[in-house]
């Protein structure tokens, strides 16, 4: 059985409702934000990539699954700010709620069928860590966030990129998980009485899968990313990707003189052989020791801040996979701007747009048919297949509100008490 850390939100964040077409299937997001939708299908893609692919291994073919191992879930998370402030900008503001009901109904019921619906994949056992769950407090958490100006924004954004980490680090051994027992996904099973809901929100906030202090930084950065980059402007496409790139080559590049050139490899292995001396035998200890921590680093030594491995989560690591992040959606608005480049990115962005449905329809999957299945024809059959059955789904749905799939649309009406207008 084949249980992985790699698992990513399909799409949960709300958006803009896209403008239909006239005589055909209408673009997923419409004009500019198809680029936004296509990165999310990108994420769809590599998400598949390390839930049903063969094992990430640096050589051959194998490097594509290196590339999406840990960044899927990051990127998916970026997306989410970044949609969010996205939403917001497209609102008019005469139709902005007012008063504490109407303003954070929508918010709280949103939140607790992803939650609901996270807790329950979960209790199935599809062999990944699902991160819904995860989502539903990332939505809380941003709320007060969107509130902020965009100077300070980017402020607390750029801040807590190293604090989030730091968080981690500091407080794993307060509660017990100085050197292990981290990443666990609560499930529906375990919310029995006051200590199972107790370690689900501990889970949540600091030692799950995907907990607030080490991911939320994702979401803080797309927001800021969506304030300071109008999606309409060709020059704020060229900003993010030149941007994203040397926020990549910056994080991992720091990464790799740190491990290559300032002994932390070595003194890793040090400490590796006093708190995990099992992972000595393996091939690479320090990559061993991470794949039980996933989330968070172990709070062993403070080199463990320096790496950039997928899912160590340090400070590095999440500004390498923000820039990698950053740098997507700028490149795909760039080419949504021109008639090939939006072509041949539109079954990207249906997908994308779709993603929510695309996830929860895959971990039902791994939880009966597919469980534990692991190879290139795997990935080929769940790509191939999600492609196309968003694809004929929307050309169904062309002209209804079910056009951006049918979870994404349950969800917008439970949490409006309607269908948002065509």
């Amino acid at each position: 059985m084949r249980l992985t850390p790699r698992t990513a939100p399909a799409g949960a964040a709300p958006g803009p409702a896209p403008r239909p077409g006239a005589g055909r299937a209408p673009a997923p997001a419409g004009g500019r934000l198809a680029g936004v939708d296509a990165v999310r299908g990108l994420a769809v893609l590599g998400m598949f990539a390390v839930h049903v692919g063969p094992g990430p291994e640096p050589e051959g073919a194998r490097y594509l699954m290196v590339a999406a191992d840990g960044r899927a879930p990051s990127l998916f998370t970026l997306l989410a700010g970044f949609s969010l402030v996205l939403a917001q900008r497209g609102q008019d503001p005469a139709d902005r709620p007012e008063g504490w009901t109407e303003r954070y109904r929508p918010l709280l019921i949103r939140c607790a069928l992803l939650a609901a619906l996270g807790l329950w994949l979960a209790a199935l056992w599809p062999g990944i860590l699902v991160i819904l769950a995860f989502f539903a407090v990332y939505f809380l958490a941003a709320e007060p966030f969107t509130r902020l100006s965009t100077p300070v924004l980017t402020a607390v954004a750029g801040a807590s990129i190293a604090a989030g980490p730091l968080l981690s680090f500091l407080l794993g051994p307060v509660f017990g998980y100085g050197a292990s027992g981290r990443g666990l996904v609560p499930d529906a099973t375990g919310l029995t009485g006051r200590d199972g809901v107790s370690d689900a929100l501990l889970a949540l906030l600091l030692t799950g899968a995907y907990p607030l202090a080490t991911y939320f930084p994702y979401v803080l950065a797309g927001m800021a990313l969506a304030r300071l980059c109008d999606v309409r402007e060709r020059a704020a496409a060229l900003r993010m990707a030149v941007w994203g790139a040397a926020a990549a080559v910056a994080g991992y590049g720091s990464a790799w003189l740190a491990t290559h050139a300032f002994g932390t490899r070595e003194r890793l292995l040090a400490a590796i052989a006093v708190h995990h001396p099992e992972a000595l035998t393996a091939a690479d200890p320090v990559r061993e020791v991470l794949r039980g921590q996933y989330g968070a680093v172990p709070s062993t030594s403070w080199d463990w801040l320096l790496v950039a491995d997928a899912y160590s989560q340090t400070p590095l690591e999440t500004l390498g996979n923000t820039g990698v992040g950053c740098a997507l959606i700028g490149l795909f608005l760039l080419a949504a701007r021109h008639r090939t480049g939006a072509r041949l990115l539109r079954p990207l962005a249906v997908l994308g747009a779709m993603a929510l449905s695309a996830y929860v329809v895959h971990a039902l999957v791994l939880a009966g048919p597919a469980h534990g299945v692991a190879s290139w024809s795997a990935w080929a059959g769940f790509s191939a297949t999600a492609l196309a059955a968003t694809w004929a789904w929307q050309r169904a749905w062309a002209h209804s509100p079910l056009r951006r799939g049918p979870l994404e649309h349950a969800l917008r009406l439970a949490a409006r008490g309607r269908a948002r207008p065509l």
